[in-house]
């Protein structure tokens, strides 16, 4: 008899015609409080054939009760016997700590390159990676064992400062000298009487061969691809705020910039938003894990922007919940530096600028699907700004004398690429809960941006475009240029003089950024009043002037 599935990550057979053995028995409950957690079947061989349980361990209770105890700290199990004893069902919980055998032994579980799951030893990097993903150590933090102050720039640490008065950081922290300030931002601490530099302080203005010699791991590179073919392909270690200019200048060479006129007034359009690189690039520097050998990536192709960084997300955050979570980072220390010293979002919520920078404009939102359990991957796809949209945008933060909310931005897209759509389809395709929806799609609509159509029960929101908007879309546009209180039946009798007199319903939609039915109902409307004519059948109708 086979059970009916295979092992993987998270389930492993043990055969148990001879004894499992204890030490075999702990080891791989350890594995899998140290990974993910999982089940454990005990009288089943590798290929899931179902062999028999061996008498030793058919009391439950006392096997629940051996586990506790052979386990440091006692892992709490789950045991299901089956109806014929046959086998043990042993569920393991993931752990929120490290977890070892009273003998002293730490193991973990992987996949192998066949597919098939393993348990291995987990070695001492391994344990600060681990701890830092549960956010019970703050690798940053900690001294950098061997190391001495003079390990710090001056030059990097002027550079510091300079970064404080350009992004408006904590002008307190320009008072301190180089010590107190050392302190302050937790790049250095004192051990027996001496300042020994953190792996924060090492990581900011360490020098560079210092850098190279105790967190050989901190590599960064800048790839542009045109094509199959790499333009530019550099990778340095530099200290962290080094490097982040660097990073930037690269980009700044290539980041275009288009045009959208609004009233007396000019929208600059960066391809890449400036302000969510910035974030996405901190982001990367703060969150990676400096334990795991890799580089932080930038590559520019001709589908977007990439970011990646190694070490996935840490533990309890997921592509369903990322704009929903209480910011916690892996580098706590790092990350509270950069925020005051004016480099990094002080909220926290460095993800909202990132989404913000594509729905300001209309453009497609950022991507975090290709990311994995080791690699952060940010994609940020390359796209022209919606001119409607961002006009809209713009006059609504005018009128309001406030940045709009990044969930409205996020239904206000969403409307955008849609017809329509409801609460609960709204809720579901951002991860919000039903009831702040509401709240963001009734705000919306008392600020005209959508309107309601359909009963209480079943009602439906659409992306409204005023008058105003339309108006000057069309002038960006420059099919026509119009006063913005020029009306659409203005706008339409012009159009038609400077075509024979003639205009087809498509045109009308195209000059106006309205669907095809709205230009019909409008020159409907037009003709039954008398200024316009209907002529033509089927695919070839069209107006008149009368």
């Amino acid at each position: 008899m086979n059970i009916g599935f295979k092992e993987d990550l998270r389930t492993e057979f043990k055969s148990d015609l001879k004894r499992l053995p204890d030490n075999d028995l702990i080891d791989a409950v350890v594995a899998f409080a140290n990974t993910d957690g999982g089940d454990l079947y005990v009288g089943v061989e590798d290929d899931g054939d179902i062999t028999g349980l061996h008498k030793a361990h058919k009391d439950i209770t006392q096997l629940a009760a051996f586990i506790a105890n052979k386990t440091v700290p006692p892992v709490s199990v789950c045991i299901e016997i089956a109806d014929d004893d046959s086998f043990v069902k042993i569920s393991v919980p993931k752990s929120r700590s490290i977890v070892a055998s009273s003998s002293g032994k730490i193991q973990r579980r992987r996949i192998k390159a066949d597919g098939t799951p393993e348990n291995v030893p987990m070695y001492p990097h391994e344990i600060s990676s681990r701890l830092s993903d549960l956010s019970l150590l703050d690798f940053s933090a900690q001294n950098v064992p061997d190391s001495s102050y003079d390990d710090l720039d001056d030059l990097e640490r002027e550079r510091l400062r300079n970064i404080i008065r350009n992004y408006r950081g904590e002008t307190s922290l320009l008072e301190l000298d180089n010590e107190s300030l050392d302190k302050a931002l937790r790049l250095a601490t004192i051990n027996d009487g001496k300042l020994i530099p953190t792996y924060c302080g090492m990581l900011l203005i360490g020098k560079t061969e210092s850098i190279k010699k105790y967190i050989p791991t901190a590599e960064a590179a800048f790839q542009e691809m045109k094509g199959t073919s790499i333009s530019v392909n550099e990778s340095f270690t530099l200290p962290l705020l080094a490097a982040f200019e660097k990073l930037q200048n690269y980009m700044d060479a290539r980041n275009p910039e288009e045009e959208i006129e609004d009233g007396l007034f000019r929208i600059s359009v960066p391809e890449y938003n400036k302000r969510a690189f910035r974030e996405a690039l901190v982001n990367a520097f703060c969150h990676r894990d400096y334990t795991m050998m890799g580089r932080i990536r930038v590559l520019i192709d001709d589908y977007g922007l990439t970011i990646s960084n190694p070490g996935g997300f840490i533990e309890g955050v997921t592509l369903d919940n990322l704009l929903e979570i209480d910011p916690h980072g892996r580098n706590t220390a790092l990350a509270d530096a950069l925020k005051r010293i004016g480099l990094a979002e002080r909220t926290g919520r460095g993800i909202d600028r990132i989404y913000e920078g594509s729905l300001l404009y209309g453009k497609p939102v950022p991507d975090y699907s290709a990311t994995t359990d080791v690699m952060v991957k940010l994609f940020i796809p390359k796209a022209h700004p919606d001119r409607s949209f961002t006009l809209l945008v713009s006059e609504e933060q005018k009128k309001s004398g406030r940045p709009m909310d990044i969930d409205s931005l996020l239904v206000l897209n969403e409307l955008k690429n849609i017809r329509s759509s409801t609460v609960k389809e709204l809720s579901e395709k951002f991860h919000i809960n039903r009831t702040k929806t509401k709240m963001v799609l009734e705000k919306l609509t008392s600020s005209g941006l959508v309107e309601m159509s359909g009963t209480k029960v079943s009602s439906r929101y659409s992306l409204r475009i005023s008058d105003n908007v339309r108006s000057k879309v069309i002038r960006n546009n420059t099919v026509i240029k119009i006063a913005d209180n020029i009306k659409c039946y203005e706008i339409v009798i012009k159009y038609a003089k400077k075509n024979n007199g003639c205009i087809t319903r498509r045109e009308t939609s195209s000059l106006l950024g309205i669907s095809e039915d709205q230009a019909y109902r409008l020159l409907r409307k037009m003709s039954s009043e008398g200024k316009l004519e209907p002529a033509g059948k089927g695919s070839n109708s069209y107006y008149r002037l009368s």
